[in-house]
């Protein structure tokens, strides 16, 4: 192909086509037995969703892809044809899924189209698809999930078979390996084994439990965040986890969003009891937040302000509450209860440039400094569709947001593209993705304008004139949330993080228990100098003590004998090594301070 968007089509029609030579192939295995959905390509590969009377599961896979190989062998046509709603319904008849798909074609005035492989397999389709089966080179069935129909929890469950497709058989072993590698990284498995996190039913769903090891996890990138914001001009507040039900009906959410929000909680008081001795109650409703964005406005708006104050740059670490949908909930990725470290920068029309481009370099900053590569980051300019009228604001204010979006983009020279009908109703943004260790993509930062909550909330200031002017509000993540945020850092270093953000830096190991004392008092030594330190006295053997650490992927073991009870060499093992080393007690010390002081990426 001649460039990377030839080859993303391509693959798009090869995986599309690879999902019709499922659907046919479980059709003549199952006649009558399954009833197709849909089943659409996507960037990983395909999947099919199904209704099924019997149980079909993993174990079945082979004899599906071979069924399938006969398919791609015959080296069927793949031919597209326009047909009527009427004679589409005809074909599709008993089929409630398919039905449901042409009432909605029908209903944005579209036609139904068709595609055909040979001449006894049938879909409705829009496609893109190749020509013939025999084009699909390698693929590959991966495992079947259970899946809502169109996500929707209140609907029938059917399964769900994940494959993916490849232009050549090396191209498929090279993700399957990819795969092979991201599950032994997966952030989920790795928190439940270095002892980070769970997620707990009886509490609840996508609700994180930090264990002790988690949290501190947790603590060294939150006063990181803090220092770093104080240094950079910064000014912190704190709201509360809910607001009163007119706060977010003012702001747009509680009609826009309430969706994704948790049912008002209602609290009332005794007033006074009327003729009828009936106690008579003033009931208050609230909203759990799905955003801190209005308590930001509403600080702003508790005193008059004038252009000179201008710009205030406000950043919390607020933890919000959207009711994400069951299906779609993923360890750390996707919750219920998440930490946005969120930021709101108000200011005038001649500053904008100015703090677009102050928050593009404290975003790059923090990838540094978390050992990401900026070559590896991909920005996606999000722009309103002009043709769609959903949008909030002028005109004149979406061409001015975009247009010096754009500028600094280029002139900050990054890797940028444009995401046409992208932007969210209320403003157009820069979406920022990092690529991880195994060059899989990652939303975190995100840097937008909002045109509708000044406007929903009348945010005033003056201006040097006198007069009255709308500020601009700009929207500001870095991680994004905490919890993807460490998910992601979590399966990028497959959980052998840097030394300066290890929970645990160094373990003291005694070979015996009149060791023990002198362990203790090394580890106070080195808590002294902030150091994060275990000692480890269990009656095992110091070869599994070690073997411990290793799995535990602590940086630094120190094995403390006889000899070193009488000494200050310490007998040293770094976590990716196999031999010790010995080193003085100071230099030691004053070695690894430097090592976090730099923030390298070292062990």
């Amino acid at each position: 192909m001649s460039n990377s968007n030839e080859q993303n089509d391509y693959l798009l029609s090869l995986r599309h086509s690879c999902e019709h030579i499922l659907t046919m192939a479980m059709l003549r295995l199952w006649p009558d037995k399954i009833k197709p959905a849909m089943g659409p390509a996507t960037d990983e590969g395909f999947y099919f969703d199904f209704d099924s009377e019997i149980k079909i599961s993993e174990t079945d896979f082979p004899k599906i892809e071979k069924e399938m190989q006969k398919i791609i062998t015959a080296d069927l046509p793949i031919t597209k044809q326009e047909i009527s709603v009427e004679e589409t319904r005809k074909l599709f008849k008993g089929n409630e899924y398919k039905l449901e798909w042409i009432d909605e074609i029908e209903k944005n005035n579209n036609k139904p189209t068709v595609y055909i492989i040979g001449g006894d397999f049938v879909d409705l389709c829009a496609g893109p698809h190749v020509e013939s089966t025999g084009q699909i080179k390698s693929f590959k069935l991966l495992k079947i999930a259970g899946a809502y129909w169109h996500g929707d929890e209140k609907n029938k469950m059917l399964a769900r078979i994940y494959g993916t497709a490849f232009g050549s058989p090396n191209e498929l072993s090279e993700y399957l390996c990819v795969l092979e590698k991201a599950e032994k990284r997966d952030h989920r498995k790795l928190g439940k084994e270095l002892d980070l996190f769970h997620i707990d039913e009886m509490v609840g769903l996508g609700l994180p439990l930090w264990h002790p090891k988690g949290a501190l996890l947790w603590r060294v990138i939150e006063d990181f965040w803090y220092k770093e914001h104080l240094k950079n001009n910064y000014e912190l507040v704190r709201t509360p986890h809910i607001g009163n039900k007119n706060l977010w009906e003012t702001s747009g959410h509680w009609n826009f969003y309430n969706e994704s929000m948790y049912g008002p909680i209602e609290a009332g008081q005794s007033l006074k009891e009327n003729q009828d001795k009936e106690k008579i109650k003033e009931i208050e409703t609230y909203l759990l937040k799905p955003m801190n964005c209005p308590f930001h406005v509403r600080i702003f708006q508790n005193n008059l302000r004038s252009y000179r104050e201008l710009p205030m740059r406000w950043a919390e670490c607020g933890t919000v509450y959207r009711f994400e949908k069951k299906g779609e909930l993923s360890g750390l990725t996707r919750v219920r209860g998440f930490t946005q470290d969120d930021a709101h920068i108000i200011c005038r029309t001649d500053q904008v440039e100015k703090e677009l481009k102050r928050v593009i370099d404290f975003i790059l900053f923090i990838y540094k400094s978390f050992g990401f590569k900026i070559e590896n980051i991909n920005v996606y300019l999000a722009v309103r569709d002009p043709q769609n009228t959903k949008y909030a604001g002028t005109d004149e204010g979406w061409n001015f947001t975009e247009s010096v979006l754009e500028r600094v983009a280029k002139e900050k020279k990054l890797n940028y593209q444009k995401d046409v009908g992208g932007a969210v109703f209320y403003g157009p943004k820069l979406d920022f993705k990092i690529k991880d260790a195994l060059s899989r993509e990652w939303q975190c930062s995100t840097l937008q304008f909002d045109f509708n909550l000044p406007e929903r909330f009348n945010m005033k200031f003056t201006n040097a004139n006198g007069q009255d002017e709308t500020p601009y509000m700009l929207h500001r993540a870095l991680f994004g949330s905490f919890e993807r945020f460490i998910g992601l850092l979590i399966e990028h270093y497959a959980g052998a993080f840097p030394l300066w953000l290890s929970p645990v830096q160094i373990v003291m190991i005694s070979v015996a228990e009149k060791h023990t004392e002198h362990c203790q008092k090394l580890a106070n030594e080195f808590r002294a100098h902030d150091l994060r330190v275990e000692v480890w006295t269990e009656n095992e053997t110091v070869g599994n003590k070690i073997r411990k650490a290793i799995t535990e992927k602590i940086p630094y073991m120190l094995v403390i004998g006889d000899k070193e009870t009488k000494s200050d060499k310490l007998q040293i093992r770094k976590r990716d090594e196999q031999e010790t080393f010995t080193l003085d007690k100071k230099k030691f010390i004053d070695k690894i301070k430097k090592i976090i002081s730099a923030k390298t990426t070292e062990l």
